[in-house]
Formats: C-alpha cells, sequence, structure tokens
C-alpha cells in the first residue's frame, strides 16, 4: 500500500507542475542533474499502469467465475446413523474360578495283605466293577490247610465219641466236646473261604484316578484306600466371590460359566453358597453344579464365573464406540436433525453411566427416540449437513 501511495503522490506533484495551457501530454523540464532517476520513474510508473490493468482484469474475470457458481448446492457428508434403543442393562461381575470333580471316592480293600497285580496310574480313566487289584492271601491258604488238618482230626474223634455214646459208653460231656471242636473248626474254615473272596479288590464308580495311595508290592491294611477315583461325569465349579457381590447372588440364580481355554460356555443354577466369609481374602464359596458327558471339563481347569451385579430397566443404551470427548472431558454424540433443507448433524452433550460389554447407559441428554450418528462422523461439526443411511446391522436386526 505504501508503494501505491508514493506513486500516486510523484503523480500528482508531475500533474501540478503542468503549465496553464492544459497540455494533454505531461511536460516536464528535467534537470539535467536528474535524468537517471526520472527515466527510472517513468519506467515505474509505467509498470504500475500494467499491473493495475491486470488486476482489473482478473477481478473481473473472477467475479465472472462467482457468478456462475450454483451457491443453492451444499455439500454433505454421507454418514450412517443407528436407533437408541431402550432395554433392560445387566452388568456382570467376572470371577475367576476353578473346575473341582463332584465327589472323591476311595477303592479300598476289605482285608490285609500284600497287593499284587495292581496297574492302574494316575490318570487313567476306571470304570466301576474293574479290578484294581489283587491281595495276596497265601498266609490265609496256609493257615487254612493247618485247620483243615486239625478238622480230619477232629472229625475222626467225634466219629469215634459219637459211636461210643450210641452205646452208652463214655460222657455225655465228652461226646458235646467232640462234636463242638469239629464244628468250630468247620466254621473257621468257612470264615477263610469268606475272607479268599475278597482278595480282589473292586473300583466302586466310575472315574478318573486322582491318586494311587497304594503301589503293586506294598502291603493294604484291611479299609485302607488303593485308589482315589474322581467321578467326571459331574462336575461342581467353585469361586471365590468378593464379600461385596453377597446381595448380588444367591442359591438358584442362574449364572454363565465361561471355559477361555476351551472357548465355551455354560449356563447353570447355583448349587451351594458357603454359609462363612473366608478371614484371609474377604470371599465366600460359590458352587455351580455341571454335567459333564464325555469328561471335557477337567478338574482344576481355569474357568470365569459371571455374576450379575447390576439391573437397571429401560436404560438408554448407546454404544461406546459412539461416544466422544471434548477438550475439557465432557461426553457428546452427534445426532441426525432435520431441517428444511435436508439433514444435519447436531452436537448433544449427554451424561453417561455404566457400562458393560460396548454399550453405555445415557442417565441425560438423550430421549430414546434419536438417531445417532454411527459411521462417518469423526470429522463432524455442529450444524454440518449429512446425506444419512440407516446402517446394515440395524436394518438386519430390523428384518430378523
Amino acid at each position: 500500500m505504501k508503494k501505491w501511495f508514493y506513486l500516486l503522490l510523484v503523480t500528482c506533484i508531475f500533474i501540478a507542475c503542468e503549465p496553464e495551457n492544459n497540455k494533454t501530454e505531461l511536460e516536464v523540464t528535467i534537470p539535467e542533474e536528474l535524468p537517471s532517476d526520472l527515466e527510472e520513474l517513468r519506467s515505474l510508473l509505467s509498470s504500475a499502469k500494467q499491473a493495475e490493468k491486470k488486476i482489473e482484469n482478473f477481478t473481473k474475470e473472477l467475479e465472472s467465475k462467482i457468478d456462475k457458481l450454483d451457491t443453492s448446492v451444499i455439500k454433505r457428508v454421507s454418514v450412517t446413523a443407528i436407533h437408541t434403543q431402550k432395554d433392560d442393562f445387566k452388568s456382570y461381575a467376572e470371577i475367576q474360578s476353578s473346575v473341582q470333580a463332584d465327589a472323591s471316592i476311595m477303592a479300598s480293600s476289605e482285608t490285609g495283605g500284600r497287593l499284587i497285580d495292581m496297574k492302574w496310574e494316575e490318570g487313567q480313566t476306571i470304570r466301576k466293577g474293574d479290578i484294581v487289584g489283587r491281595v495276596d492271601l497265601e498266609a490265609i491258604d496256609k493257615q487254612k490247610a493247618e485247620l483243615e488238618k486239625r478238622l480230619e482230626l477232629a472229625t475222626t474223634a467225634y466219629q469215634r465219641q459219637k459211636r461210643l455214646w450210641d452205646q452208652n459208653i463214655g460222657s455225655e460231656m465228652q461226646y458235646l466236646q467232640a462234636k463242638n471242636n469239629m464244628e468250630s473248626l468247620q466254621k473257621t474254615i468257612e470264615t477263610i473261604d469268606f475272607q479268599k473272596t475278597k482278595q480282589y479288590v473292586y473300583s466302586p464308580a466310575s472315574g478318573v484316578i486322582d491318586r494311587v495311595l497304594v503301589k503293586q508290592g506294598e502291603m493294604a491294611g484291611p479299609g485302607s484306600p488303593i485308589l482315589m477315583i474322581m467321578n467326571t461325569n459331574q462336575v461342581k465349579v467353585v469361586a471365590g466371590v468378593p464379600e461385596k457381590y453377597l446381595k448380588n447372588v444367591k442359591k438358584g440364580d442362574w449364572v454363565t460359566v465361561k471355559f477361555p481355554s476351551l472357548e465355551e460356555e455354560k449356563k447353570a443354577r447355583v448349587s451351594l453358597i458357603g454359609r462363612t466369609v473366608h478371614p484371609s481374602n474377604r470371599t465366600f464359596e460359590v458352587e455351580v453344579t455341571l454335567s459333564n458327558p464325555g469328561g471335557i471339563l477337567k478338574p482344576n481347569l481355569l474357568a470365569m464365573m459371571m455374576i450379575n451385579d447390576e439391573i437397571v430397566k429401560d436404560a438408554i443404551l448407546v454404544p461406546e464406540e459412539l461416544i466422544r470427548k471434548d477438550v475439557i472431558g465432557n461426553a457428546y454424540v452427534f445426532v441426525v436433525e432435520k431441517a428444511e433443507d435436508g439433514d444435519l448433524a447436531k452436537r448433544v452433550m449427554i451424561t453417561t453411566g455404566s457400562s458393560f460389554e460396548g454399550n453405555v447407559i445415557v442417565e441425560d441428554g438423550l430421549k430414546g427416540d434419536e438417531l445417532i450418528i454411527e459411521k462417518g462422523g469423526r470429522e463432524l461439526s455442529d450444524g454440518q449437513a449429512i446425506d444419512v443411511a440407516i446402517s446394515k446391522e440395524e436394518e438386519q436386526k430390523n428384518n430378523g
């Protein structure tokens, strides 16, 4: 601007120096000492006139182009939108738990002796009635042989005493003692024969061998366990639940149990709630009984028990990914607003509540009948013109 001002000032000075006869051409008497400066001035004035002419022509051309523009066309951003939904909100606490055998059963020997023919190992599956092993009853066999010899003598003595008694010879006491001695030995041999039927140890139930308590060649006492068998046809999932959830879980409630390593989940009812709170970790025990066909659920398998800790009826739910925050942390969403010239994006400030699995409760700011902009809303501004399409996921949900 200063350059143009100086050029205009010089021009006015030259015009002021014109003679009174109003000549049409600018005539200036050039002092001999300033020829080069005036020549440069003439060159600058000529360049300024040319630049002014170019600016004038460019301005006219630009105005012509602007006049040709259709100002009625507004650039719109394509977006998809979903309807807000009112539904019951449920959130769950994930409690780490483990699978345990529903029952542990002992396979025991009814008689004492050295265990032989025992080939079972831990982890093997055993069926009810399978032979666990055999108790060596060699000592009983020898005892029986000795008793049988004594029985032969006792039988002979009894027969002689009986013949004498039948002839009224001898005393009755001698006869009765001989008879009692023979019968006592017979009963003892019968007891030994019965004991020999107990030399085989059978599995009392089907399951998986958890522990081998007596190995082959070791002594097994009467009634002492040889194998510990876990019944895995039915298992229980046991969780130590923090005491703050004590009011949220009751016996008979439905819970979901997830098995991360198997990528499976099962629903079942709570079968048992512990009566005490553990003083060291402030938890109480919760058990869920599950059927286990095929033995897929192994004892000590990691599980996650889902316990419902909050329920909100008719809550306005919004996907968490659609909620944005401004520079000071206030939450907002973009909703579709109807206007005369088309749809607009409107920013609505909201107050959020609890969240679970990607859904957030909107406590304030929405009524539940809005269209929330889903895709294409990252670069939107408040009042932005938009073209709206319902998301394919919502269309499928509505059609279904």
